[in-house]
């Protein structure tokens, strides 16, 4: 497992680790599950969708609501395609995903939760990131991904409607603003829901981690 908040590198390393380990790859992100919205939620490009069989993307269109429970639905059923040797890297920033994974629906902690490794990253340096991945956003065609997806789909969900960057009147100041305010959160979220083992935003450090703590054993 990894957890993290947006433009922490999570992914990158988590791509990485997985080559390494031969893994699959479940992604912890409730932006991601929405078909289409790939540029503003700088979902994996395609390539790494199918090279991991990714779970937890493309799920539902942004006309449809989505919840952490039809997320661990979701992942319990494309956790049965995956061969039972073979390991899985969860990784995203969505708190509640975790929470759900590791202890259920709507259930209190019994005991202290699972300790388990979140990024640890200066905000200053994640501003600076969020900034540039801005800029590639635009440039990759981010305000053409809206107009299409607003055709296809004239009425968005409440969840895919708090979807950063795909809102009426979104310039890059707000987007910027917003993303920063939901890395913030992320990060607060972390530190007082979890029992994090921070580790620094590297390759070496996350593998250093799970050869220490894990493998991660759950049931889905």
């Amino acid at each position: 497992m990894l957890a993290g908040p947006t433009a922490s590198g999570k992914s990158a390393i988590a791509s990485i680790l997985a080559r390494e380990m031969g893994a699959k790859i479940l992604s912890a992100d409730s932006m991601l599950v929405y078909k289409g919205m790939d540029i503003g939620t700088a979902k994996p490009p395609r390539s790494e969708i199918e090279e991991f069989d990714m779970g937890g993307v493309d799920i539902v269109t942004p006309a449809e609501e989505f919840s952490s429970g039809a997320w661990l639905r979701a992942a319990s059923e494309w956790v049965k395609r995956i061969p039972l040797k073979t390991p899985i890297i969860i990784v995203g920033g969505t708190g509640l995903y975790f929470s759900a994974l590791l202890r259920g629906l709507d259930r209190k902690w019994v005991k202290p939760p699972p300790e388990y490794p979140v990024i640890k990253i200066e905000r200053s340096v994640v501003r600076k990131r969020i900034e540039d991945r801005l800029d590639d956003m635009f440039m990759a065609g981010l305000e053409e991904e809206k107009r299409r997806l607003k055709e296809l789909y004239p009425v968005w969900s409440r969840t895919a409607s708090l979807a950063i960057g795909y809102r009426e009147g979104d310039d890059k100041a707000k987007i910027f603003t917003r993303t920063c305010q939901l890395a913030k959160r992320q990060d607060t979220w972390f530190r007082h829901q979890a029992s994090a083992l921070y580790v620094e935003p590297t390759v070496d450090s996350v593998r250093e981690c799970w050869l220490a703590r894990g493998p991660w054993r759950i049931t889905i």
